[in-house]
């Protein structure tokens, strides 16, 4: 099993996998560098799924690195999740989350409904990484990430604070008023789940990495308070 690492460094943090006769995928041009005998294999996607890649922000590739020694992927201003992925309970990524996992995790692509994804603001087709089969995973995240455990529930959220959800979750967009007290509530449209499962959720951003954002003008889209 390849062993996934945190490296903090000067408010700094980056993701360090070492391998031993193994292969693990990561995020296209996410290498730093790698130690050892490891082979990097950028394995062409299908057509269907270069096909919906065309309609998203997420990588037409994820190259596989295998063998044994040490992958070291890019250093980022924000923070990295580390999970284990079980059998049978796939998770839905927003754009541009995954980051690397085990070979044994399988990846694939998964649609938003049309009108939930026009009514957020992502368009009519916002395809989405699927994750299922077994192993470990990392994650790209602007701050530390918790688990909120929904049973028989919903979970409402405004922004892009959700980062993955368990594929059983009902997904949607509301209101969050009944209208036309919506049109007074200062609040965007919401971001739903309901049913039983689990969320990865980013409340706070490491202070850094939002200043930095503010700074860049990287806010104005795609930001975690949109």
């Amino acid at each position: 099993m390849a062993e996934f690492s945190i490296r903090d460094v000067e408010g700094m943090r980056q993701i360090r996998i070492e391998l031993a006769d193994e292969s693990v995928r990561a995020r296209r041009g996410a290498m730093s560098n790698t130690r050892g005998a490891i082979t990097l294999i950028p394995r062409l996607p299908g057509v269907m799924d270069y096909i919906r890649s065309l309609y998203n922000d997420e990588a037409r590739i994820r190259p596989e690195y295998v063998g044994s020694g040490t992958v070291t992927l890019q250093p980022s201003l924000g923070g990295y999740h580390l999970m284990d992925v079980v059998e049978g309970e796939d998770w839905v990524l927003e754009p541009g989350v995954y980051w690397a996992s085990e070979g044994g995790v399988r990846l694939g692509l998964t649609r938003d409904p049309v009108w939930t994804s026009f009514w957020l603001g992502d368009g009519f087709f916002n395809w989405k990484t699927l994750i299922s089969g077994s192993g470990r995973l990392a994650l790209n995240a602007p701050g530390p990430v918790e688990m909120v455990e929904i049973r028989n529930g919903a979970f409402r959220a405004q922004g892009r604070i959700i980062l993955g959800r368990t594929a059983g979750l009902g997904f949607s967009s509301e209101r969050p008023a009944p209208f036309p007290r919506n049109l007074i509530a200062g609040q965007k449209r919401l971001r739903a789940l309901t049913g039983t499962g689990r969320v990865l959720v980013c409340f706070t951003p490491y202070w850094n990495e939002h200043m930095y954002r503010l700074m860049t003008g990287d806010t104005v889209e795609r930001s975690l308070f949109e």
